[in-house]
């Protein structure tokens, strides 16, 4: 990790990337921990995957989240999340992200450590195919789980 400040509008090696409708900006990166800032639009969500190497948070700073934890275990709670609460997900369990509040939400994600997250929001960004997602994420170390039965 590089000594210094990431001002407010900064973000690592000038990348912004658009992935599954979120902006997310890296304000971080190294060897030890991802640290990136997201703005999260109404209606948009991150399916229920599982980061199997690291941990993850999310502190949020406007707006309201929910976030389900236990599909991998067939029993599903909704927590929700607002500004300036803090959400843990550790790695080996099941967690998705949704924002079903009329409003954007905007927060702070990390997860530590970085292992191949960096790379992969790069190869997402602008990814709109549902299994190429689900294919390049399971080759860096994220895995999303199928659907439920009855979705549909």
């Amino acid at each position: 990790m590089d000594l210094g400040i990431t001002q407010s509008d900064g973000h690592v090696g000038d990348k912004a990337w658009n992935v599954v409708g979120h902006i997310y900006t890296p304000k971080l990166h190294s060897p030890n921990a991802f640290i990136w800032h997201a703005q999260i639009p109404d209606g948009t969500f991150v399916p229920p995957h599982i980061h199997p190497t690291q941990d993850e948070w999310i502190y949020m700073l406007t707006g309201n989240l929910e976030v389900e934890f236990g599909h991998d275990e067939g029993k599903v709670t909704t927590h929700p999340a607002g500004a300036g609460d803090l959400v843990r997900m550790p790695m080996g369990r099941s967690h998705g992200i949704f924002n079903r509040s009329g409003a954007e939400a905007t927060c702070v994600f990390g997860v530590a450590p970085a292992r191949k997250l960096f790379d992969l929001f790069g190869q997402l960004d602008g990814v709109t195919d549902p299994d190429e997602l689900v294919r390049l994420s399971a080759l860096h170390e994220v895995d999303f789980l199928p659907p439920p039965p009855d979705a549909g």
